[in-house]
């Protein structure tokens, strides 16, 4: 077996065009080379003669293909983790250094939210946003599942709850409170529970995206703390689910403070137990791994601040 001395592979590398780690890049987030070249304006064959020449320089290969879809390989995966983002983040810099930090914003910005949040909140700040910057394309994904910030090549997300990841950078952008509720359908069959521990007599709604959707601590003005595990019969993995449920009689469960007291003015639900607080859940806005957070990022997180409210989001995972 041929083994290229530590010479020869610095110079091959050195001939690697950064724009096929441009097209590797595109192709590794689209999940195909047509996708790929849509996205990159240019041809599938194009697409596909940069992917080439890329791995016969690294002398690997990227991707697996098949008739019916391309995924990466162990050696993609690791390129893509480590390089895409320091790609990423000179690409920005560079834009900026060009641009001036003052100028006004161009190219991309890509978030991701939940669905609930999107909807009753974030769609409004980035609508106000892209308005501010027309320059600046903006792609606003929605999942009640958390993505993967770097295989997805998003530049931010906005996450509630409580996180988990380390690995990613976040800030704390705001906080929301969580009620305890039920509609008034479903009290007229149901007395309403007077302590935390009654909540055993009653049909629990989970919401299956939360670390702990059955366990629940309960603290009251006192300072007095009861936590009970639920039994719940009926369980989702939608907070909006879980809200629709609730509205037509399902059970009893938790909401965060925006959606309750919207369906509460309504009449649709009623706050139960009110002297007991739940834990309180943070909005957060999370960065991909990398020391430079570009300025359309940066702007964005400073708007949302100044103009979205700080309990506008449902309890997330």
């Amino acid at each position: 077996m041929l083994v290229k001395s530590p010479v020869h592979a610095m110079s091959s590398l050195d001939k690697i065009d950064l724009n096929s780690l441009l097209t590797f890049a595109a192709v590794a987030e689209a999940g195909g080379f047509t996708a790929a070249a849509d996205r990159l304006g240019t041809t599938k064959a194009r697409v596909s003669l940069a992917i080439g020449r890329l791995e016969s320089e690294l002398g690997t290969t990227l991707f697996s293909r098949t008739t019916r879809r391309v995924t990466l390989t162990e050696a993609g995966e690791a390129l893509q983790a480590r390089c895409v983002p320091l790609l990423r983040e000179a690409q920005t810099v560079l834009a900026e250094v060009a641009e001036g930090e003052g100028a006004e914003l161009g190219g991309t910005l890509r978030l991701t939210a939940s669905v609930d949040h999107a909807t009753q909140s974030l769609a409004g700040v980035v609508a106000a946003f892209a308005a501010r910057h027309p320059r600046l394309q903006i792609e606003l994904r929605t999942s009640d599942r958390v993505v993967d910030l770097v295989k997805e090549g998003l530049d931010l997300g906005l996450r509630m709850g409580w996180l988990r990841d380390s690995s990613l950078r976040a800030s704390k952008l705001g906080d929301f409170d969580q009620y305890l509720v039920t509609s008034p359908a479903y009290l007229e069959r149901h007395p309403a529970p007077q302590t935390p521990e009654d909540l055993a007599d009653h049909t629990w709604v989970a919401l299956m995206l939360l670390p702990t959707p059955l366990t629940w601590t309960f603290t009251r003005d006192d300072g007095e703390t009861r936590t009970l595990r639920m039994n719940a019969p009926l369980r989702t993995d939608s907070a909006g689910t879980l809200r629709a449920l609730l509205r037509h009689g399902a059970g009893v469960s938790v909401l965060d403070q925006l959606s309750a007291e919207a369906s509460i003015a309504r009449g649709e639900l009623v706050r139960l137990l009110p002297e007991w607080r739940l834990p309180r859940g943070g909005i957060y806005a999370v960065h991909p791994p990398g020391r430079h957070v570009p300025a359309k990022v940066r702007a964005f997180i400073e708007f949302y601040k100044a103009t979205a409210p700080c309990t506008g989001a449902a309890p997330a995972a």
